[in-house]
């Protein structure tokens, strides 16, 4: 919609999780640096905690496409809290059948192919992102299937998800699977100097033109988005699409406060009262 107009070659804030837009600042720096540390190091569980839209996903994913070609690796990005059996999801992230087999069977299925793959390739990996879904009793699950590592590493497991399964992993209850887990990393969120080197950065790999936003208006970004990834994205997109219907060429502080008080008034988290005053009013600010 805007690209052409700001000498973009493409949108710089997009919320869909690709890797060539990951910043590396020093916190991903170091989540990254953990994840290679427990492959390398053969960990049983590593774990990468944060926030919600703390970027997590993009950096899995900038992991897996600098992974090794000779290692299986098998990803569950869907978690629920409902029932299920946690072997069967597994098995269908490997490629494997499961269909109309005994949990013993799919156990004995899953023992087989973990122990062909290493002989053919030499590493395993199961990645499960949004694992903070994941109640007590499937984590245990999970460290029960890791017994599969008696004798050697032959499985790795990853465990992506949101602050709370950290909380979850301090459960008493879980002490043995925590004893296991050997790196891990809580992403925290973005302090003003990352949050503006940051939003520069995206800028940079999409083409744009430096000093597309203001210097103030960098800092009204991350003050209202607490330095939270996702968020700057999401509000930086809309900036754009405020400046480009007024044909500026670069995003100022008034257009963020523009932004901010939009949505704050007019947004999907708005109060109905708000909502309710003059809806064609935001639609009038904006073009």
């Amino acid at each position: 919609m805007y690209e052409k107009h700001y000498g973009l070659l493409e949108k710089p804030f997009s919320i869909l999780p690709d890797p060539k837009f990951l910043y590396f600042g020093s916190s991903h720096s170091m989540a990254l640096s953990m994840l290679e540390y427990g492959l390398v190091n053969q960990a049983g569980f590593t774990v990468i905690t944060g926030t919600v839209g703390s970027g997590k996903t993009t950096l899995i994913q900038h992991f897996l496409s600098n992974m090794h070609q000779s290692t299986r690796i098998g990803m569950i990005t869907h978690t629920t809290r409902a029932g299920g059996n946690l072997l069967e999801w597994i098995l269908m992230a490997f490629g494997q059948g499961f269909e109309d087999a005994s949990y013993p069977r799919l156990y004995k299925r899953f023992c087989e192919f973990v122990e062909g793959e290493v002989k053919r390739r030499g590493r395993v990996v199961l990645i499960i992102d949004e694992a903070q879904n994941l109640e007590p009793d499937r984590l245990e699950e999970l460290r029960m299937l890791s017994n599969i590592n008696t004798k050697s590493m032959m499985m790795q497991l990853i465990l992506v998800g949101q602050s709370e399964l950290r909380a979850t992993l301090q459960l008493p209850e879980l002490r043995q699977f925590a004893q296991r887990v050997s790196s891990d990393f809580q992403l925290p969120e973005l302090g003003r100097v990352e949050a503006r080197a940051y939003i520069d950065h995206r800028i940079r790999v999409a083409g744009g033109p430096e000093h597309l936003f203001s210097s103030s208006a960098k800092t009204l970004l991350f003050e209202a988005s607490k330095g939270i990834p996702r968020q700057i994205n999401v509000l930086a997109d809309r900036c754009l699409v405020y400046a480009y219907a007024k044909m500026r060429t670069q995003v100022s502080a008034s257009t963020v406060r523009r932004v901010l008080e939009d949505r704050s008034r007019y947004g999907i988290f708005a109060s109905d009262e708000a909502s309710a005053l003059r809806p064609e009013l935001a639609v009038q600010r904006a073009f």
